[in-house]
Protein backbone atom coordinates (compact mmCIF):
# COMPACT_ATOMS: atom_id res chain seq x y z
CA UNK A 1 0.00 0.00 0.00
CA UNK A 2 1.59 3.44 -1.27
CA UNK A 3 1.54 6.51 1.30
CA UNK A 4 -1.62 8.11 -0.21
CA UNK A 5 -3.92 4.79 0.04
CA UNK A 6 -2.65 4.21 3.83
CA UNK A 7 -3.99 8.02 4.37
CA UNK A 8 -7.26 7.36 2.94
CA UNK A 9 -7.50 4.21 4.73
CA UNK A 10 -6.06 5.89 8.13
CA UNK A 11 -8.97 8.90 7.59
CA UNK A 12 -11.73 6.45 7.12
CA UNK A 13 -10.81 4.57 10.80
CA UNK A 14 -10.88 8.13 11.78
CA UNK A 15 -14.08 9.09 10.65
CA UNK A 16 -15.60 5.92 11.69
CA UNK A 17 -14.73 5.88 15.16
CA UNK A 18 -15.24 9.97 15.03
CA UNK A 19 -18.79 9.26 14.16
CA UNK A 20 -20.14 12.98 14.00
CA UNK A 21 -17.38 14.73 15.55
CA UNK A 22 -14.39 16.45 13.55
CA UNK A 23 -11.38 14.98 14.42
CA UNK A 24 -7.84 16.53 13.45
CA UNK A 25 -4.84 14.30 12.07
CA UNK A 26 -1.29 15.45 12.94
CA UNK A 27 1.47 13.32 10.94
CA UNK A 28 4.40 12.47 12.87
CA UNK A 29 6.90 12.90 10.74
CA UNK A 30 10.21 12.92 13.19
CA UNK A 31 12.87 11.22 11.07
CA UNK A 32 11.18 11.19 7.49
CA UNK A 33 12.37 12.41 4.59
CA UNK A 34 11.14 15.36 3.07
CA UNK A 35 9.98 13.49 0.19
CA UNK A 36 7.57 10.83 2.43
CA UNK A 37 6.03 14.06 3.54
CA UNK A 38 5.68 15.82 0.34
CA UNK A 39 3.85 12.77 -1.22
CA UNK A 40 1.20 13.23 1.73
CA UNK A 41 1.25 16.49 1.19
CA UNK A 42 -0.19 15.67 -2.40
CA UNK A 43 -2.45 13.21 -0.93
CA UNK A 44 -3.94 16.30 0.80
CA UNK A 45 -2.74 16.25 4.73
CA UNK A 46 -2.11 19.36 5.77
CA UNK A 47 -1.13 19.17 9.21
CA UNK A 48 2.60 17.42 10.35
CA UNK A 49 4.15 17.06 13.67
CA UNK A 50 8.13 17.26 14.69
CA UNK A 51 9.83 16.85 18.01
CA UNK A 52 13.04 18.39 17.04
CA UNK A 53 13.26 21.54 16.01
CA UNK A 54 16.11 21.76 13.95
CA UNK A 55 14.76 18.93 12.30
CA UNK A 56 12.11 20.54 11.35
CA UNK A 57 13.22 23.47 9.94
CA UNK A 58 15.47 22.09 7.08
CA UNK A 59 12.28 20.31 5.91
CA UNK A 60 10.44 23.50 6.30
CA UNK A 61 13.07 25.04 3.97
CA UNK A 62 12.60 22.34 1.78
CA UNK A 63 8.78 21.84 1.72
CA UNK A 64 8.08 25.81 1.53
CA UNK A 65 6.24 26.09 -1.46
CA UNK A 66 3.27 23.54 -0.07
CA UNK A 67 1.77 25.98 3.29
CA UNK A 68 1.56 23.22 5.37
CA UNK A 69 1.07 23.55 9.24
CA UNK A 70 3.63 22.55 11.52
CA UNK A 71 3.14 21.06 14.86
CA UNK A 72 5.99 20.88 17.74
CA UNK A 73 4.83 17.69 19.34
CA UNK A 74 8.55 17.02 21.17
CA UNK A 75 9.62 18.12 24.43
CA UNK A 76 10.66 21.82 24.52
CA UNK A 77 14.17 23.13 25.71
CA UNK A 78 14.35 26.81 26.57
CA UNK A 79 17.03 27.60 24.13
CA UNK A 80 14.97 26.15 21.48
CA UNK A 81 11.85 28.06 22.38
CA UNK A 82 12.50 31.40 19.44
CA UNK A 83 12.90 28.79 16.58
CA UNK A 84 9.59 27.19 17.96
CA UNK A 85 7.28 30.58 18.49
CA UNK A 86 8.71 31.76 14.84
CA UNK A 87 8.59 28.69 12.52
CA UNK A 88 5.91 26.90 13.67
CA UNK A 89 1.79 27.23 13.80
CA UNK A 90 1.16 24.59 16.90
CA UNK A 91 3.45 24.15 19.86
CA UNK A 92 1.88 20.89 21.68
CA UNK A 93 4.30 20.01 24.32
CA UNK A 94 4.07 23.35 26.47
CA UNK A 95 4.76 22.10 30.21
CA UNK A 96 6.37 24.86 32.27
CA UNK A 97 5.71 28.38 33.22
CA UNK A 98 9.10 29.91 32.83
CA UNK A 99 9.03 29.49 28.89
CA UNK A 100 5.79 31.49 28.27
CA UNK A 101 7.64 34.65 28.42
CA UNK A 102 10.16 33.86 25.98
CA UNK A 103 7.79 32.18 23.74
CA UNK A 104 5.41 35.28 23.83
CA UNK A 105 8.06 37.59 23.13
CA UNK A 106 9.82 35.68 20.01
CA UNK A 107 6.53 35.09 18.41
CA UNK A 108 6.71 37.52 15.97
CA UNK A 109 4.16 40.63 15.73
CA UNK A 110 3.01 39.46 11.56
CA UNK A 111 2.35 35.93 12.72
CA UNK A 112 -0.89 34.72 14.17
CA UNK A 113 -0.39 34.18 17.76
CA UNK A 114 1.25 30.76 18.20
CA UNK A 115 -1.51 28.01 19.42
CA UNK A 116 -1.09 26.09 22.29
CA UNK A 117 -0.99 22.89 24.39
CA UNK A 118 -0.33 22.09 27.60
CA UNK A 119 1.41 18.77 27.78
CA UNK A 120 0.24 16.60 30.79
CA UNK A 121 1.98 14.53 32.19
CA UNK A 122 -1.17 12.33 34.11
CA UNK A 123 0.93 9.68 35.90
CA UNK A 124 4.08 11.67 37.21
CA UNK A 125 6.52 9.40 35.18
CA UNK A 126 10.03 10.40 35.63
CA UNK A 127 11.16 9.41 32.12
CA UNK A 128 8.52 11.86 30.35
CA UNK A 129 7.77 15.28 30.22
CA UNK A 130 4.57 17.23 30.76
CA UNK A 131 3.51 19.19 34.04
CA UNK A 132 1.11 17.40 36.65
CA UNK A 133 -2.71 18.02 36.59
CA UNK A 134 -2.35 20.26 39.49
CA UNK A 135 -0.04 22.46 37.77
CA UNK A 136 -2.15 22.76 34.60
CA UNK A 137 -4.90 25.88 35.87
CA UNK A 138 -1.37 27.85 36.78
CA UNK A 139 0.47 27.08 33.43
CA UNK A 140 -3.00 27.72 31.62
CA UNK A 141 -3.76 30.82 33.29
CA UNK A 142 -0.10 32.42 32.83
CA UNK A 143 -0.46 31.66 28.80
CA UNK A 144 -4.06 32.96 28.67
CA UNK A 145 -2.44 36.17 29.96
CA UNK A 146 0.41 36.35 27.24
CA UNK A 147 -0.51 38.59 24.03
CA UNK A 148 1.32 36.38 21.27
CA UNK A 149 -0.35 33.14 22.43
CA UNK A 150 -3.45 31.33 22.26
CA UNK A 151 -4.27 28.82 24.78
CA UNK A 152 -6.37 25.62 22.81
CA UNK A 153 -6.18 22.52 25.13
CA UNK A 154 -4.20 19.49 26.73
CA UNK A 155 -1.67 16.98 25.03
CA UNK A 156 -0.86 14.19 26.58
CA UNK A 157 0.71 10.57 26.17
CA UNK A 158 -0.45 8.29 28.96
CA UNK A 159 1.63 5.27 30.35
CA UNK A 160 1.93 2.64 28.10
CA UNK A 161 -0.35 -0.52 28.56
CA UNK A 162 -1.48 -3.81 26.38
CA UNK A 163 -4.67 -3.49 28.20
CA UNK A 164 -7.12 -0.79 26.18
CA UNK A 165 -8.88 -0.17 29.27
CA UNK A 166 -6.08 1.46 31.31
CA UNK A 167 -4.98 3.47 27.93
CA UNK A 168 -9.27 4.60 27.83
CA UNK A 169 -9.11 5.33 31.81
CA UNK A 170 -5.84 7.36 31.08
CA UNK A 171 -7.74 9.22 28.37
CA UNK A 172 -10.90 9.80 30.24
CA UNK A 173 -9.42 11.24 32.60
CA UNK A 174 -7.37 13.51 30.51
CA UNK A 175 -10.58 14.46 28.71
CA UNK A 176 -12.38 15.18 32.83
CA UNK A 177 -9.08 17.53 33.10
CA UNK A 178 -9.94 19.55 29.67
CA UNK A 179 -13.41 19.69 31.12
CA UNK A 180 -12.46 21.18 34.07
CA UNK A 181 -10.21 23.30 32.06
CA UNK A 182 -12.87 24.52 29.81
CA UNK A 183 -14.98 26.20 32.73
CA UNK A 184 -12.48 28.79 33.46
CA UNK A 185 -11.02 29.06 29.70
CA UNK A 186 -14.43 28.35 27.39
CA UNK A 187 -12.36 28.95 24.09
CA UNK A 188 -10.44 25.82 24.70
CA UNK A 189 -11.02 23.62 22.06
CA UNK A 190 -8.35 20.95 21.34
CA UNK A 191 -7.69 17.75 23.08
CA UNK A 192 -4.33 15.98 21.78
CA UNK A 193 -4.18 12.45 22.28
CA UNK A 194 -3.85 8.86 20.90
CA UNK A 195 -1.29 7.73 18.30
CA UNK A 196 -1.13 4.75 15.75
CA UNK A 197 -1.76 2.19 18.47
CA UNK A 198 -4.28 3.76 20.18
CA UNK A 199 -5.87 6.48 18.37
CA UNK A 200 -9.55 4.89 18.08
CA UNK A 201 -9.74 4.29 21.88
CA UNK A 202 -9.27 8.40 22.35
CA UNK A 203 -11.37 9.01 20.11
CA UNK A 204 -14.29 7.22 21.95
CA UNK A 205 -12.59 9.17 24.92
CA UNK A 206 -13.17 12.69 23.09
CA UNK A 207 -10.19 13.27 21.39
CA UNK A 208 -10.26 16.33 18.97
CA UNK A 209 -7.07 15.48 17.69
CA UNK A 210 -4.93 12.64 17.24
CA UNK A 211 -1.25 12.49 16.28
CA UNK A 212 0.06 9.14 14.00
CA UNK A 213 3.08 8.11 12.74
CA UNK A 214 3.85 4.67 12.73
CA UNK A 215 0.39 3.79 10.28
CA UNK A 216 1.58 6.25 7.86
CA UNK A 217 5.27 6.07 7.01
CA UNK A 218 6.13 2.49 8.48
CA UNK A 219 8.24 2.30 11.42
CA UNK A 220 10.72 5.31 12.27
CA UNK A 221 14.30 5.24 10.32
CA UNK A 222 17.30 6.71 12.33
CA UNK A 223 17.25 10.41 13.55
CA UNK A 224 18.80 12.94 10.88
Amino acid sequence: MNRADGLAALRTRIETAAGRRNVTLVAACKSQPAEAIRELAAAGQRQFGENYAQEALAKQRELSDLGLEWHMIGPLQSNKCELVARHFDWLQSLDREKLVPLLDHARPAELPPLNVLIEVNLDDEASKSGCTPPRVPALAEKIAQADRLRLRGLMAIPAPSPDPRARRVAFARLRGLFESLRREHPGIDTLSIGMSDDFELAIAEGATMVRVGTALFGPRGPRR
